[in-house]
């Protein structure tokens, strides 16, 4: 069976999202709505800039949205995922589905 008979093709795969660390920032913020970067940072064992790198391509695409602010001077970034980042998820796991469903056990 070719991917296309499987109904899949991963072409329509969202880049954006397909990317591994992308990957798990979307699935955190999918569950727990708003995350810190330290959690985000500490979750995925990434470095400052690393995270920030991929916050950012999320950010661009509207994915997430980001709150900046102080508590007792010290800052503090949340972020969290919107409503086109949720569809978006949500179609690329069906996309995801559609690979599955169309591999033999």
């Amino acid at each position: 069976m070719t991917d296309n008979e499987a109904g899949f093709d991963y072409r329509e795969l969202d880049d954006v999202i397909h990317s591994q660390p992308r990957l798990g920032i979307m699935s955190i913020l999918v569950v727990i709505k708003e995350a810190q970067f330290v959690y985000l940072k500490e979750r995925l064992g990434m470095t400052d800039g690393n995270l920030g790198t991929h916050l950012r391509k999320l950010e661009d695409s509207g994915y997430i949205s980001v709150e900046k602010s102080f508590v007792e001077r010290k800052p503090r970034t949340c972020y969290t995922i919107t409503k086109k980042g949720r569809r978006a998820f949500e179609i690329y796991l069906k996309q995801l589905g559609k690979l599955i469903e169309g591999t033999e056990p």
